[in-house]
Parts: structure tokens; C-alpha cells; sequence
């Protein structure tokens, strides 16, 4: 299982939770790179943006997202009636802070008519700024679906590389990454490969340009998953978040799966601890809100992807 807590002491918080969770009619979503012992006790695990989906289409009266602060807006974005908790409020995300919605409206005046395409992992601010949204598994679809070459990609530069490359488009290109997938380097992938000879190399494309070229398979987290899935081949190099190994051991619990590097661990995404999730739906805080006019607004920038 590899908690970072005991067996019991998991079973009997879990318990805990269930009780809780039926009194709430709460609903509880975990990000892939959440602790193990925290997915456990999730409804839904999966990608950010499929979770808020997932949540919105139940009658839970309350949404306890494992996760990140933008992921929690995005749940509040798609299910204004219900209430969204965020178990770690100081969960932040520093790709997300990288732009803020100044700052864009600042850049939109020096290019006019420029078309914003914003990653889902951005503040709901950023997002009402925005014409598109897009995920790692569709950016090059969204891309793709816009004319000239006028567009600017926000935030993740190296997620907007990898679809401009595969496209072979000019886009604009907003200076922020992600500080966990940035740090794994090609000597990283190297020593992998020493080591494992005969596994692929999966990676996120949140990675930088020459990871993503090393690689066998690029794709979404869950996109990582369905292909390890799916593949002949019994061992494999993850360039992605540590939390997705133990989705990875429960979905194909006979092949293996090597940590591409020690360092891909998101200090954000570990903070929510099992406990913290008991004691959030026990206060029903900290609660995640998003004002109306900028849900709206950002609402419509996802239902443009979502209409693709």
C-alpha cells in the first residue's frame, strides 16, 4: 500500500470519514498525485478537470477536492449550488500564481485581438480572462482548433511547446512551468535507462522540450495510465508526479513502475493528509468560492473546450 500512515490507524480514520461523508452527503475527489492512503478514500481519482466533471454530474450536497486551490475553484466553477472544500487551504500552486489576471489583461492591450488559450491548472480569474481552456490531453486538439497565429498559451510554457511542435505553429508562449515536472532532466531520463534497459520512458508533457523527445509515450496523467495500461511492454520509466505510482501498482499490479527521479515530488500536493480530509468534512472548511461574474465568464472559456 506504501501509506505514510499505519494500516489501523488508516481504517480507522476511513471509517471516520464514511460516517461523515453520508451526514455531509459529501463527495470526496483525489487528484493522481495525492497520498496513497488519500485516494483511497476517495469517490473519484483522476485528473483535475474530470473530477470537477464527475462531481458536478452527483447529487452531493458537498465536494471535498484532494487536491490544489485551482482545482477546487474549477469545482466551484462547474457546481455553483454546491459547497467546495479544499482539506489544505495553503495548497496552492506555483505554475497557477505565474500568471495572474492583470497581468493578462496588461498583455491582451499590448496585443490586440489576441487569443488566450489558459490551461486548466490556472486561477479562475485567469480563466474568466481567457477565450479557451484546455488539459494536457487536449491542448493540441484546442490549439489546433484556432486560426492564425495570433494565440498566446498561458501558463505552462513547455505544455504549449509540445502542442505548437506537434502542430509545427508559431504561439506565444507565457513564461511559466511547472517547478516539479521542470526539475526531471535528461540525465535523470539517462540513468533511468541505464538502470532499466528494457522499460519505456512515459512522460507528462508538463516536462521540458528534451524529456518530451526522450520519451516513448507523451500524455496526460491519465493518459500515462491507460498506456501502461494497455502496453505489452512489463516495465516503465514515469516522468510525472510520485502520487501516480500507486494508481499505476493498482491498475497493473504486475508490471513495474521506476520514479524517473526522486525529485518529482509536488510539496503542494502532499499537504492534504487523511486527517486533514476527516477534519474538513467535519467543519466543512476551508471552503473554496468563486465570484459569480468571474464564474461565469470562466465557465464559458471551458465550455468552449468542452464543445470541441
Amino acid at each position: 500500500m506504501n501509506y505514510t500512515i499505519s494500516q489501523d490507524l488508516f481504517e480507522t480514520l476511513a471509517a471516520e470519514i464514511e460516517v461523515l461523508k453520508k451526514e455531509r452527503k459529501a463527495v470526496i475527489l483525489a487528484h493522481y498525485y495525492q497520498r496513497p492512503e488519500v485516494q483511497d478514500v476517495a469517490d473519484f481519482v483522476g485528473d483535475s478537470l474530470q473530477l470537477s466533471q464527475q462531481a458536478a454530474n452527483t447529487d452531493a450536497e458537498v465536494i471535498v477536492f484532494c487536491g490544489v486551490h485551482f482545482m477546487a475553484e474549477s469545482a466551484a466553477i462547474l457546481s455553483p449550488n454546491k459547497v467546495v472544500i479544499l482539506p489544505d487551504q495553503k495548497a496552492g500552486c506555483p505554475m497557477a500564481d505565474m500568471v495572474d489576471a492583470e497581468g493578462l489583461r496588461a498583455y491582451k492591450k499590448r496585443v490586440p485581438e489576441v487569443q488566450v488559450v489558459c490551461y486548466v491548472n490556472s486561477s479562475a480569474e485567469v480563466k474568466a480572462e481567457s477565450d479557451i481552456c484546455c488539459t494536457s490531453s487536449n491542448a493540441v486538439k484546442v490549439v489546433q482548433s484556432l486560426q492564425g497565429d495570433n494565440i498566446l498559451f498561458i501558463p505552462d510554457e513547455n505544455l504549449g511547446r509540445y502542442a505548437a511542435k506537434i502542430l509545427g505553429r508559431s504561439l506565444q508562449f507565457w513564461p511559466g512551468y511547472c517547478k516539479t515536472h521542470d526539475r526531471l532532466s535528461k540525465e535523470d531520463i539517462q540513468q533511468a535507462k541505464n538502470e532499466h534497459p528494457s522499460a519505456k520512458v512515459i512522460v507528462h508533457p508538463e516536462c521540458r522540450e528534451d524529456i518530451c523527445e526522450a520519451a516513448d509515450y507523451v500524455g496526460s496523467t491519465a493518459g500515462l495510465i491507460k498506456y501502461a495500461q494497455n502496453s505489452e511492454n512489463q516495465e516503465f520509466i514515469v516522468g510525472t508526479e510520485s502520487g501516480i505510482l500507486h494508481r499505476l501498482h493498482q491498475v497493473c499490479p504486475e508490471k513495474k513502475f521506476y520514479l524517473a527521479s526522486e525529485r518529482l515530488v509536488c510539496p503542494n500536493m502532499k499537504l492534504t493528509s487523511i486527517e486533514k480530509v476527516r477534519d474538513a468534512l467535519k467543519n466543512l472548511s476551508p471552503r473554496v468560492t468563486v465570484k459569480e461574474e468571474i464564474r461565469v465568464k470562466a465557465k464559458a472559456a471551458l465550455e468552449r473546450m468542452l464543445a470541441l
